[in-house]
């Protein structure tokens, strides 16, 4: 039951602690004049990851039951989404914020597709309750985060399309 918690824990704090770090990045980029754009839909996001960590712990089996292969895929996922923050660095938010002018970051994941952290969070919603053996809650959260992510792709997309033709490497 420990690991559980242990995991369940551990992913709780990791997005409480990414919170203020997105915020000084905001913060910043707001300075120099970036704009934020998708604003209206940003608390469904928020809503979204917050129910999906609810729904995993209420729905634990008794007992609960870790499950290695989807565990391991989880993990191999918290790295991609380190490298992908690390790439982004002083432009990672988890707002839609573009800064005019800049160049769109070219480096780290960026080289390969447009936007690896939502797929990245797309695997993270569907692999964690797949840990508990909740496909339940990998389901229902994965089309509900797909209906979110339709709608903030298409903004992200008209945000940063001026900024398409610059690029950072």
């Amino acid at each position: 039951m420990i690991w559980v918690w242990g995991i369940i824990g551990f992913v709780a704090l990791q997005r409480l602690a990414e919170l203020p770090h997105a915020e000084r990045n905001t913060r910043a980029l707001m300075a120099r004049g970036a704009v934020e754009i998708g604003r209206e839909h940003y608390p469904w996001l928020v809503a979204l990851h917050a129910a999906w960590l609810i729904a995993i712990f209420l729905a634990l089996p008794s007992p609960p039951i870790i499950h290695a292969i989807p565990l391991i895929v989880y993990i191999v996922l918290q790295v991609l989404r380190v490298w992908t923050l690390i790439s982004l660095g002083p432009y990672w938010t988890t707002r839609i914020i573009t800064l005019p002018d800049v160049p769109l970051v070219k480096r780290g994941p960026y080289r390969f597709m447009r936007h690896p952290n939502y797929a990245i969070v797309a695997g993270e919603i569907a692999a964690l309750p797949l840990v508990f053996g909740e496909w339940h809650v990998a389901l229902i959260f994965s089309v509900l985060n797909g209906i979110v992510l339709f709608f903030r792709i298409r903004e992200e997309e008209r945000a940063l399309d001026p900024r398409r033709a610059l690029s950072v490497h």
